[in-house]
């Protein structure tokens, strides 16, 4: 267990998308053809070990018309990992038996990514791919994902800003 007082330096592999790392907060907008538009809450955390990746938690809950939290929506956990040339690899496992693999390219504070390998389980909803952007925008980040899912092509999903908070 790490001692959360010992600032552990950065790995250099790290620098193209150290702006990620620490915790954000936000809000965002969802739909899909196969559901109504919701309005959503999320926290993202990025961390690091020192080693050449970070690690990544989101979270997410529907939102009422009024901003209050009225029950969890989807969580992803992973690992983001930087490749020479701004190349760059994330895993990701959803608590509904997805399992995604992204390949990408980090330019300046823009992230492009999209699905290199998505696995399934018998039990997990028909999900085929997904892209997704990031981007630093005024220091607020600032995402996209686009999925295919249930027989439809990739299609506009979710979209969030989210504010640096810790």
């Amino acid at each position: 267990m790490e001692d959360a007082d010992v600032q552990v330096p950065v790995h250099p592999d790290l620098e193209p998308i150290a702006f990620l790392i620490g915790r954000w907060e936000g809000a965002g907008v969802g739909g899909y053809p196969t559901i109504e538009s919701f309005n959503f809450g999320q926290e993202i955390e990025f961390g690091h070990n020192g080693k050449p990746f970070l690690s990544y938690v989101s979270r997410t809950w529907l939102l009422d018309d009024d901003g209050n939290r009225v029950r969890p929506l989807a969580t992803e956990s992973g690992y983001w990992r930087p490749q020479p040339d701004r190349q760059i690899e994330v895993l990701l496992a959803h608590p509904t038996g997805i399992v995604e693999i992204y390949i990408g390219e980090v330019v300046f504070h823009k992230i492009e990514l999209r699905t290199d390998v998505v696995a399934r389980t018998a039990s997990a909803k028909e999900y085929t791919a997904g892209t997704r952007l990031y981007g630093l925008v005024k220091g607020n980040l600032m995402w996209a994902y686009d999925m295919a899912a249930v027989g439809h092509p990739l299609t506009s999903h979710m979209s969030a800003e989210l504010i640096k908070v810790a």
